[in-house]
């Protein structure tokens, strides 16, 4: 064999072998990377080769899969009432991730979840059949409040505060998760949803944090009676009317000029939502104080797992006087969701212990065996002492049946609520925030249920934006759902 011949003979080997280490890395190093890629046509195949598992509220699918037309998907997710629970289902699209419980539970609606494989399927690999989503949502409270949003772009949630169990999670405008379901319309639907300036997408619910206007005095009060600054919410406080912010030329007004806020006690500042009151009272026991009351109640939790997470509600660090103060009447840098401002009334109605929120009860298997129950123990934290509670639903009493908050009474039930009204844009030069937090009891039964209502935007004139007259009706038709009054 000559020279050349024999180097050519010795490349083409070494190439023979370069190629095949190259294949046994991709297929036994990079295999499962490769399998998982997002752009891996064959996972789609697989994922809607079978009708998916679906998602249960009160005992009934609201999600459900249809045979498609030709190509290679031979199915796509469907949807019951797909706008009334969009914030709560998301979306399972054939071309784009899923989100919301859609996105968490993708593995065990889909079949691939290994807790449900039997032997056989372990035996023959094969994909073992779907399981499914039961959540806590009540279809006539999630009904509710979203008819009671209507048009208005706002969101509402409830819980029951014995249980964590969240009764309805809404956000609008909405929008109709099935238009995302066929990889051959979903584009066109996704750039108009994206492309819509009220962000139709978004769970303004869980996932879009605002300043919660005077819903946090209910905090600061509750950072007061626990320190110890007043006994009582009918202790008068030490509170000048207007009340100057340190460091600065500023006066801190209120509302109602004739409002009775000059050293008002607590139960009359939150009736009159004196902000004089609360933001002397935040500078008085420090932001680390108030910081540490806003976090038992989950405020800077960046993990709030309802099992959707929940956007992080923000008490802020490292303020001046002047700026504690403003956070002592929500503003600042102060930031909240719906599920956070639920969860305070909740833990106020629950004797001051605040259970885990959660909208899924159980994961189940295809024969509908429980794979895990998340009612069991959600978990349960103290936040404040019972009487310290006890005094707060007094108070929250107080604002609905003479304060500001008179738009949320039900016959038949107690009820105890909170409005605020936030500042939006510089110098508030923007429509301002109406937000209403709240509990019910019935007289009868003794349910109970926490909620609160967030109205982003409305067409109520800019002087007629008020958590009383935009966001308490909301909430009153919730609780009334709930309480089934």
């Amino acid at each position: 064999m000559n020279k050349t011949i024999r180097r050519a003979s010795v490349f083409t080997l070494l190439l023979v072998l370069a190629l095949l280490v190259r294949a046994t890395w991709v297929q036994f190093y990079q295999g499962q990377a490769l399998a998982d890629d997002k752009d891996n046509r064959r996972n789609a195949i697989e994922t809607y080769a079978e009708p998916l598992g679906n998602i249960v509220v009160a005992g009934e699918a609201v999600t459900g899969s249809a045979r498609t037309k030709g190509g290679d998907l031979a199915y796509k997710r469907t949807y019951e009432d797909g706008e009334l629970y969009a914030a709560v289902t998301g979306y399972a699209s054939q071309a784009y991730a899923p989100t919301q419980l859609e996105g968490i539970y993708q593995d065990l609606l889909n079949g691939t979840d290994s807790r449900l494989k039997t032997v056989l399927d372990t035996v023959t690999n094969k994909r073992a059949d779907p399981g499914g989503v039961v959540t806590t949502i009540d279809p006539e409270v999630q009904k509710a409040g979203y008819e009671a949003l209507g048009d208005k772009k706002g969101a509402a949630l409830a819980i029951d505060p014995k249980t964590g169990r969240i009764l309805a999670v809404v956000s609008t405008p909405s929008y109709d998760p099935s238009a995302l379901t066929d990889a051959n319309t979903a584009g066109q639907a996704w750039k108009r949803l994206n492309a819509d300036p009220d962000k139709p997408l978004t769970n303004r619910a869980l996932r879009q944090p605002l300043p919660p206007g005077s819903t946090f005095k209910l905090v600061v009060a509750a950072a007061a009676l626990e320190d110890g600054l007043y006994s009582s919410v009918d202790q008068p406080t030490d509170s000048p009317d207007p009340y100057r912010l340190p460091g600065t030329v500023r006066d801190l007004t209120n509302e109602n000029p004739n409002a009775p806020c000059e050293n008002a006690t607590i139960r009359t500042a939150l009736q009159y939502s004196c902000n004089n009151v609360f933001a002397r009272m935040a500078v008085a026991l420090g932001q680390d104080k108030v910081k540490a009351m806003a976090e038992k109640f989950g405020f800077n939790d960046e993990a709030q797992d309802v099992p959707v997470r929940a956007y992080t509600s923000v008490y802020p660090s490292d303020m001046n006087d002047s700026e504690t103060a403003l956070t002592g009447i929500g503003q600042f840098d102060v930031t909240a969701t719906p599920l956070q401002m639920a969860m305070v009334s909740a833990a106020i109605a629950n004797g001051g212990k605040l259970v885990a929120p959660h909208m899924v009860s159980q994961i189940t298997d295809s024969g509908g065996d429980v794979l895990e129950n998340y009612d069991d123990d959600p978990g349960t934290k103290e936040v404040v002492s019972s009487a310290t509670a006890g005094q707060l639903e007094s108070a929250m009493r107080t604002v609905v049946e003479k304060g500001t908050g008179s738009n949320a009474r039900i016959a038949g039930a107690t009820v105890g609520g909170k409005t605020g009204t936030a500042q939006h844009g510089e110098n508030n030069s923007k429509t301002p925030y109406a937000w209403f937090t709240s509990y019910a009891t019935s007289d009868s039964s003794g349910e109970e249920v926490a909620v609160a209502v967030l109205v982003e935007q409305s067409d109520a004139a800019r002087s007629e934006v008020s958590g009383n007259g935009l966001a308490a009706p909301v909430a009153k038709a919730m609780m009334e759902a709930a309480l089934k009054n």
